[in-house]
């Protein structure tokens, strides 16, 4: 369909589990059965185990799962990251369609990417707060929204720290768009 946007309101994140999220971009069938697939396992991972898989097992298992193959394609046609939180901290993971899996200090996938990169690049730094870190996600993908058509209209901002996961409320993300000086455009 090229950049023609069939929905507007469309999940981009998902909760996989109390430490973990997924942040998908490409084909919507094939992200949400990757959502629902990698959760299930990772809930089998706990119930087995007794405790939450880290970030970067996690991470392997859904770059297995895409290597692998399937979807809509023959391939899953998607760019996914995961995040969250383990006992060794906090990690981030870029996933590719052929499974590839990296691990880097911020990551951003989709047709918006190559501007939220010229925000993260200028202005990441190691050891930003929380609230540094949601300003400077937020501005991120102020860029994407304003120079590609496809990266849509609204945020979807989750937190994870040791005390879990945690999407902001749209009237959060208004506030804090407002105080950087962001005109958000859309109520969720």
């Amino acid at each position: 369909m090229g950049n023609f946007i069939a929905h507007k309101d469309v999940q981009k994140v998902y909760m996989i589990d109390d430490n973990l999220g997924l942040t998908t971009a490409g084909l919507v069938g094939d992200a949400q059965l990757l959502a629902r697939y990698v959760k299930a396992e990772v809930e089998l991972y706990r119930l087995k185990r007794g405790v939450s898989i880290s970030v970067k097992s996690a991470s392997t298992l859904l770059s297995n799962i895409l290597h692998r193959g399937g979807g809509a394609m023959g391939y899953y046609y998607v760019g996914l990251i995961m995040g969250g939180v383990d006992r060794t901290g906090g990690h981030v993971y870029s996933l590719d369609a052929a499974g590839g899996s990296i691990r880097d200090d911020y990551v951003s996938v989709g047709s918006g990417s190559p501007f939220a990169y010229g925000v993260l690049e200028d202005n990441y730094e190691k050891g930003m707060t929380m609230d540094q870190s949601v300003d400077l996600a937020i501005r991120s993908l102020n860029a994407a929204m304003k120079r590609d058509s496809a990266s849509g209209d609204g945020m979807a901002i989750v937190c994870i720290n040791k005390d879990g996961y945690r999407e902001l409320t749209d009237d959060e993300v208004r506030k804090k768009a407002t105080k950087l000086g962001i005109d958000y455009p859309k109520a969720r």
